[in-house]
C-alpha cells in the first residue's frame, strides 16, 4: 500500500502529464524571429524552452559527481545539437516527428530531474543532444530564407546557455535537498 505522501507524489506527476493547450510561443509569435533580441526572447518565453534548458542544468548539477566537469556535459551537449539541428533545419533535412520529440524531452528531462540519474558525460550530452538536434530543428525550419537567421540563432543559443545556468545553480543549490523539492 502507498503512503499519502506517496499518492500526493504520484497524484501531482500524473496531474502534470496531462496536456493542456500549447502555449509555448504565445508571446514571441508576436514577435518576427528576425534578428538576436527576437532568438534571445524566445527561450525566456516559449514554456517548451524554459522547461527545457532548465531542466537540463538542474540534471546536470543534481546528478554531477563533483564541481568539475561532469556539471557541463549536459549543457554544452544540448547547446551544440541545438545548432546541429538548426543548421540541418536550415537546410531543409526533414526528421520524423519533429514536436512529439520535443514534448518527449520535456518529459525525459524531467524524469532525469527526478530521479537524479548519473551517467557518464558524454553519455548525458548524448541524450540531451538528440532531442535537442529536434528543438534545432524545428527553429531552422521556421527560420529557412530569413536573412537574419544566424542572428536569431546566436540570440538563442546565448538564451539557451544563459537558462542552462540558471539550471545549473538551482541544482547545485537543491543537491543536497530532498529528491522531490527540486
Amino acid at each position: 500500500m502507498l503512503s499519502p505522501r506517496t499518492k500526493s507524489a504520484l497524484i501531482l506527476i500524473a496531474a502534470s502529464a496531462l496536456s493542456m493547450s500549447a502555449s509555448a510561443h504565445t508571446v514571441v509569435e508576436a514577435h518576427s524571429h528576425s534578428g538576436f533580441i527576437s532568438g534571445f526572447v524566445h527561450p525566456l518565453f516559449g514554456l517548451d524552452h524554459l522547461a527545457a534548458m532548465v531542466a537540463v542544468g538542474l540534471w546536470s548539477a543534481l546528478a554531477a559527481r563533483s564541481a568539475g566537469r561532469d556539471l557541463l556535459w549536459g549543457p554544452v551537449g544540448f547547446a551544440a545539437m541545438l545548432l546541429v539541428g538548426a543548421v540541418l533545419g536550415l537546410q531543409g533535412v526533414a526528421l520524423p516527428a519533429v514536436e512529439p520529440m520535443i514534448a518527449a524531452s520535456l518529459l525525459v528531462t524531467g524524469l532525469l530531474v527526478v530521479s537524479r540519474l548519473r551517467v557518464p558525460g558524454l553519455a548525458s550530452a548524448l541524450v540531451v543532444g538528440v532531442f535537442a538536434v529536434f528543438h534545432g530543428v524545428a527553429h531552422g525550419y521556421e527560420l529557412a530564407g530569413d536573412d537574419s537567421a544566424w542572428w536569431t540563432l546566436a540570440g538563442m543559443l546565448t538564451a539557451t546557455v544563459l537558462l542552462h545556468s540558471a539550471g545549473l545553480a538551482a541544482g547545485w543549490a537543491l543537491r543536497h535537498r530532498h529528491v522531490w523539492l527540486a
